[in-house]
């Protein structure tokens, strides 16, 4: 292998590894940015008596939010079952470790390539779950506010 194709492998490597990083960062604002709705739709709705429209668009917003978060734990939930990275070095002599990290570096771009594109889609769609709850929220609170029965 070229020194340059092996500078351009170790490159994309550590741009994967980059993304990976900044997913699971933003994925962890967007957790707490959704509990904290939650728990504040929660703490303000609980005690209001609420229009059935007020109620059920409440509801709907709150469960959009609840499977906003399962997505969100999903993405940043660790994959042990792996067959690269630190799962399977745990289960390698030292001299095994140094063979496996000479091998393919391709294969491991790929595989990480894939663990970000899921991580992405997860943080994607709860980014619309999000919304949308949100949105469900707000009708909710001006249907409550706005006296429409």
């Amino acid at each position: 292998m070229s020194t340059a194709t092996e500078q351009s492998l170790t490159a994309a490597h550590a741009e994967v590894k980059a993304e990976i990083a900044r997913t699971d960062g933003k994925t962890s604002f967007l957790l707490a940015f959704v509990g904290a709705v939650l728990a504040g739709a929660w703490s303000v709705g609980h005690g209001m008596t609420l229009t059935r429209p007020a109620l059920v668009v409440g509801v709907a917003g709150m469960g959009l939010l609840l499977a906003a978060a399962g997505l969100l734990l999903r993405s940043v939930r660790p994959n042990l079952g792996g067959g690269r990275g630190f799962p399977l070095w745990a289960t390698l002599t030292p001299e095994q470790v140094t063979e496996a990290l000479s091998q393919d570096l391709a294969a491991d771009i790929a595989g990480l390539s894939r663990l970000a594109v899921g991580k992405f889609t997860c943080l994607r769609r709860a980014v619309d779950l999000t919304l949308t709850g949100g949105a469900l929220l707000v009708l909710a609170a001006l249907l409550t506010f706005g006296g429409a029965a």
